[in-house]
């Protein structure tokens, strides 16, 4: 027997949690990151195109599968695709979103335990110490702490028992009750470290280097990067927004949800962008693609600055809180399928996935150096690091998520009927005109289109979006 099915409490409650989703490690490293390697602004404004064109049908796509079926992704395609071209072979891209959502949270949990261990050192004074010597810092980061089997896995697993804490009281006790309190907190941090970025001497070459239309700078290439960067930064593809969709109310507005979800995921990434290259051309920092520059280089950096120490403690926190929004999101994605799929009550499903979920993200946390044969282990023959780890990102940052996301943007574009997507979009919110036409173009040719060019530029040019 179906359970009764949790719901949000409002729009304000779904449009938090899925932007929590959405806003994690990737908006405070890796967008600054790709910004900086296509020269500013011209690449902004191609990403927030890229939102627009791209990001926002997907995103609108999932939580219209969601609500439409109030079911878990696998469920919802089964559901949707009866009696439609492909039938229940549909349901395999729930099982590849769900499966892409437990990879990813096995070992995103690990990075996210690093930040606990930097709040920690923060309280106890520490980490100011350590920052103030360079060496000293990274001798620290690099051969004790990702050396030590015990630190990596506990922190880890204390992350998972965060994560599944939040999801084991339910959507509106559970997820609900930490998004609104962690989301203010984490924009009330933000928008402290922006006010202080302001006094920093490289505030102004940040600005210009973030807002200037500098299209004659611009590399070809920096289009389709910018396109993967709005697709990866949405958290579209692995079954996410779907599953928080289907806890919607039918008088909440999709379009104008998403909306409001990807203006904040991508105000998140811009005002990140003013920070961190504040702070790069005060210094005249080196920025690096490896997401450790944010526990090794950054802090050496911050603790320079007036009040250094302080600003150092609430960077962590801003990353822990932002981690913690997003592993949430991941582990509702697997233990609303165990709830739907196999009939287990959520306590019992979130005990059981996170439980199995967290001893098998043991294998990442071993594989950063406290283990030499998960360290060198690589599972698809690319030239990297971090063993496991590395090879699981691999895994779903190129593979499973692109694919989910085209897929997603094929069967609402191509396979549900018209009547059923424009149903979903205008209930809670009103005729929609010629936008809905607009929407349908971009599902059916653009979104697909474009995510089918990441897929081939894996394929063919060997790039990589890890």
């Amino acid at each position: 027997m179906q359970q009764q099915r949790g719901q949000w409490s409002g729009r304000l409650g779904f449009i938090l949690a899925a932007a929590g989703s959405a806003i994690g490690l990737g908006n405070l490293w890796k967008f600054p990151y790709v910004t900086h390697q296509n020269e500013g602004g011209a690449f902004v404004l191609i990403y927030i195109a890229a939102v627009i064109l791209v990001g926002f049908p997907i995103m609108a796509a999932e939580v219209i599968l969601g609500r439409r079926a109030q079911h878990s992704p696998v469920g919802t395609f089964s559901i949707l695709s009866r009696g439609r071209p492909g039938g229940r072979l549909w349901s395999a891209v729930g099982f590849l979103g769900v499966g892409a959502g437990f990879i990813i949270l096995s070992y995103y949990s690990v990075v996210a335990g690093w930040t606990l261990h930097y709040v920690l050192l923060a309280l106890q004074g520490k980490l100011a110490t350590l920052a103030g010597d360079p060496g000293a810092l990274q001798d620290h980061f690099l051969n004790e702490f990702l050396a030590s089997g015990t630190q990596q896995v506990s922190y880890h697993l204390v992350f998972m028992a965060a994560t599944v804490g939040a999801v084991y009281f339910g959507v509106k006790n559970g997820i609900e009750r930490v998004a609104k309190v962690l989301m203010p907190l984490l924009f009330a941090i933000i928008l402290f470290l922006l006010v202080y970025s302001t006094t920093t001497s490289g505030f102004g070459d940040a600005m210009r280097f973030l807002f200037r239309p500098n299209f004659g700078d611009l590399e070809p290439s920096a289009i389709l990067e910018a396109v993967g960067q709005a697709f990866f930064s949405l958290s579209l593809g692995m079954g996410a927004m779907l599953t928080y969709g289907s806890y919607m109310q039918k008088k909440s507005s999709i379009p104008r949800s998403v909306l409001e979800i990807c203006i904040l995921d991508s105000a998140m990434g811009i005002l990140a962008c003013v920070i961190m290259f504040s702070i790069i051309f005060t210094f005249d920092l080196e920025i690096t693609q490896s997401a450790t520059i944010l526990f090794t280089t950054l802090p050496t950096v911050l603790v320079q600055l007036p009040l250094g120490d302080v600003v150092l403690g609430l960077f962590f926190v801003l990353v822990a809180f932002a981690a913690l929004t997003s592993t949430v999101s991941l582990m509702e994605v697997v233990s609303s399928f165990a709830i739907d799929e196999l009939g287990w009550n959520r306590q019992r499903a979130t005990l059981v996935m996170g439980s199995v979920i967290g001893a098998f993200g043991v294998l990442s946390a071993l594989s950063l150096g406290a283990n030499s044969t998960l360290s060198e282990l690589n599972l698809f023959g690319k030239e990297s690091t971090g063993g496991v780890f590395s090879s699981l990102d691999y895994l779903a940052a190129n593979w499973m998520l692109p694919v989910g996301g085209l897929l997603i943007a094929v069967f609402v574009g191509w396979v549900l009927k018209s009547s059923d997507v424009r149903d979903e979009l205008e209930t809670g919110h009103g005729p929609l005109g010629s936008m809905f036409s607009m929407l349908r173009v971009a599902l059916r040719y653009v979104a697909p289109i474009a995510v089918g060019a990441i897929i081939f530029s894996i394929i063919f040019l060997g790039a990589e979006y890890q």
